[in-house]
């Protein structure tokens, strides 16, 4: 058994880095004996996990499940070190993590509170901004990233998804009369995400419809909490986090637009140095922020 879980965790890492050659170095291995090692493994399980070519590695079916469960277990393992490791002794240190200034009002906040509070000798700098600030670059250790993919690499995760709705004011709606579809909003007032303002959206219906539009935005800003403030205000349809507008919606100052549409969510990650320490401050820290359900809602 034990031959077994140190060859599943070497296929892991090779996976990982792309090449026998990168998941070598790492291991401190040469490259024959990690081929050795996962042909054993395939021998064992009596599938092929792996097509090999002199360009690159691609999964079979059987290995694309192997390395979700492998990775699980990898995961667990290293949790429990870690809390092993931070029950042992009095982690201290500086820690530097940026996060887009939206997830300032998420259930973040509370996680960071918590883990300062439980590593007092930490000494936190939190950045909350829109600006996408380099992990090098601008000295930071951790990064947190909303993108609309997930993003998958040895050295990001994914932490939770954020539902996006289409809302409005309350008076603002009083002005207009009721749409059917996405494509009755085009002409609207519409304030958008400068960001991603030349990106169609798309919008899916509880019955499985898909209908895209671009509408031509009046107002545009790079910092999603003014959207809110904006559309609070009357000024037009806004997208925005549903964590955002909960208590507007609770109190009827604004409203759902189209509440039978979705909107794509928006997948919440975080990014670190590959060169971390695997029981270090920043995997410390993404052993607080990462839910034990990976896409849990805030």
């Amino acid at each position: 058994m034990i031959d077994r879980l140190r060859q599943m965790a070497i296929f892991a890492k090779t996976i990982d880095h792309g090449s026998f050659r990168g998941a070598a170095r790492e291991l401190h291995l040469s490259p024959s004996v990690i081929s050795h090692h996962i042909s054993q493994l395939e021998d064992h399980l009596g599938v092929a996990l792996i097509y090999r070519s002199t360009r690159k590695l691609t999964l079979t079916a059987e290995g694309k499940r192997l390395l979700i469960a492998t990775h699980k277990m990898l995961d667990a393992v290293e949790d429990e070190l870690q809390d092993l490791s931070a029950s042992a002794g009095k982690p201290s240190g500086k820690l530097h993590i940026t996060l887009p200034s939206v997830l300032s009002l998420s259930h973040m906040t509370n996680q960071l509170a918590a883990f300062s509070m439980a590593y007092p000798r930490i000494t936190l700098t939190i950045d909350f901004s829109d600006t996408r600030r380099a992990l090098i670059d601008d000295g930071f250790d951790l990064a947190i990233r909303m993108a609309s993919k997930p993003k998958t690499s040895a050295t990001a995760r994914t932490l939770f998804s954020v539902k996006r709705v289409l809302v409005a004011s309350k008076a603002y709606l009083a002005t207009h009369s009721a749409a059917c579809d996405p494509r009755a909003l085009v002409d609207w007032d519409w304030l958008a995400l400068a960001p991603v303002q030349n990106i169609p959206l798309s919008f899916s219906h509880k019955n499985g419809d898909v209908i895209k539009i671009k509408p031509n935005p009046q107002v545009f800003s790079n910092d999603v909490q003014a959207l809110h403030r904006l559309a609070h205000a009357g000024a037009g349809l806004a997208i925005v986090p549903e964590f955002l507008v909960a208590s507007d919606i609770a109190n009827g100052h604004m409203e759902f637009v189209l509440p039978d549409w979705s909107l794509p969510s928006i997948t919440v990650y975080a990014e670190w140095h590959s060169n971390a320490p695997k029981h270090g401050l920043i995997h410390l820290a993404l052993r607080s922020l990462t839910p034990k359900n990976a896409f849990a809602k805030p």
